[in-house]
């Protein structure tokens, strides 16, 4: 069963994804939070497997929810997903640095929202490939804000140089499929060596992955 909680100030916002939800077999909502203060209070005490979270709130928002939530080694098993009318705006690189797994736009399609739950579930990031391309053409290559960082830890001496290829090939925006390609290797010994990059990195999951890799100067943006 996969446990959600639901992060909105929008009554009516958090009961349309609960009606979706609920109808589901394998997905439960334990809990639903009207701000980022309270989110952290319910995750602590529900311990989702995803968190569903929108972006702009009063209070806490949803940025310094995530950057709570993903601090907190209790917490480690929640996978958040950010909630954003706006699609790729200013504020989804932060949330990414800050611990998110992905995101989604509100007037996502049901087929599509419950996929995405799913994926989160898994620990899979929410970045398709082609989302990945957007995120760094928009916002990789402009210069970082000062004082922001992933929040993950460097590490990339600890790198193999397989694993640095299969990073640098993740930041490129491809699949776990299309990396076992590029690196003649399965696709199975491709996830090992992304999950043993992430651990030595000590990156919450493949989102922050690719935003190290570009902060790091691992991965370069290509010319367009």
């Amino acid at each position: 069963m996969i446990r959600v909680l639901l992060v909105d100030d929008q009554p009516l916002i958090r009961s349309g994804f609960r009606a979706l939800l609920d109808l589901e077999e394998d997905i439960e909502v334990v809990a639903e939070a009207a701000d980022g203060k309270q989110a952290l209070d319910l995750a602590r005490e529900h311990l989702p497997d995803v968190a569903l979270i929108d972006i702009q709130m009063p209070g806490v928002d949803g940025i310094e929810a995530t950057r709570r939530i993903a601090a907190d080694p209790a917490l480690a098993g929640v996978h958040i997903v950010i909630l954003t009318n706006y699609g790729l705006d200013e504020y989804i690189l932060d949330a990414l640095r800050a611990g998110a797994a992905g995101f989604l736009v509100k007037d996502i399609v049901p087929d599509d929202f419950l996929h995405a739950v799913r994926v989160a579930a898994r620990g899979d990031a929410l970045l398709a490939p082609s989302i990945t391309r957007k995120l760094i053409n928009r916002y990789i290559t402009l210069p970082l804000t000062t004082g922001v960082g992933t929040g993950v830890g460097t590490g990339l001496e600890e790198l193999t140089s397989r694993e640095r290829e299969a990073v640098v090939l993740v930041a490129q925006g491809l699949s776990n499929d299309e990396i076992a390609g590029r690196m003649v290797i399965s696709p199975m010994t491709a996830k090992t060596h992304i999950n043993r990059a992430m651990a030595k990195l000590r990156a919450r999951d493949r989102a922050q992955l690719v935003v190290l890799a570009y902060e790091s100067g691992l991965a370069v943006p290509r010319s367009s």
